[in-house]
């Protein structure tokens, strides 16, 4: 499915998020958008999701405007995302079972046994074995971040989100994500979208990257087209520097 903001425009009192945004996301491809933390990445991806509607402009998924749409048929059309959040948000009363098995027994009417199968096929698919029935607690981080990718994959989703995937993970751990990243991409042929401000990360696992910067998409293209961009902001943000160093 593609993703597509046209014209889109977000201000909170008076400070402008998002200033006539363009992006579009390409189907079967991962897309990453990069950015200075507080510059309007997970505002934008509210949009994408309807959790935040627009003052201006228009949010299509595939030829749906859904910025248009009513919270029911916002809800039919979410069936189709899946979402790894910043933390995992698992449920910590909750086993790893039951946190993967949570969105099945919510939108399906399957049985018992059916969501299980699922389930397993869902926690091998990320790499997991004989953790069913652990808590959250017992977990790692990094197999945190799978169990909450098994539970975005639960209901076999044409869009994937990915919410700063690799924070908080060491060089070891952060690497085995970006591979299940691609690895569930290239599985799934699913439309996925990477928030991330990890710059090695995004130049192993994207197809295409755009860059957020005051409110609008400043450069967008493949990886490297962006390691050589010519602007300046989008050079000091891959050189770890401010934008006030320009």
């Amino acid at each position: 499915m593609k993703i597509q903001l046209v014209n889109i425009c977000k201000a909170f009192g008076d400070q402008v998020v998002l200033d006539s945004l363009n992006l579009t996301v390409e189907p079967h491809r991962i897309t990453v958008i990069i950015g200075e933390s507080g510059g309007g990445k997970s505002v934008l991806l509210k949009h994408i999701i309807g959790l935040i509607r627009p003052d201006a402009g228009s949010v299509y998924i595939d030829d749906v405007e859904i910025s248009a749409l009513n919270e029911r048929q916002l809800n039919d059309v979410r069936k189709n995302f899946g979402m790894l959040f910043q933390e995992a948000a698992l449920f910590d009363s909750m086993t790893v079972g039951e946190n993967v098995a949570f969105p099945i027994r919510e939108h399906t009417r399957l049985t018992k046994e059916e969501i299980n199968i699922i389930v397993e096929e869902k926690l091998r698919q990320v790499g997991l074995k004989k953790v069913t029935g652990k808590m959250p607690a017992e977990l790692s981080g990094g197999m945190r971040k799978r169990v909450g990718l098994a539970r975005a994959l639960a209901l076999n989703p044409k869009i994937i989100l990915f919410d700063e995937p690799t924070t908080g993970l060491d060089p070891i751990r952060r690497d085995d994500i970006d591979r299940l990243i691609v690895k569930t991409q290239q599985h799934t042929r699913a439309t996925c979208l990477v928030i991330s401000h990890d710059i090695d990360s995004t130049f192993k696992i994207a197809h295409k990257v755009a860059m957020l910067y005051d409110g609008r998409i400043i450069e967008y293209g493949p990886p490297e087209k962006i390691k050589n961009s010519e602007n300046p902001v989008v050079k000091n943000f891959i050189e770890g520097k401010s934008s006030s160093e320009q």
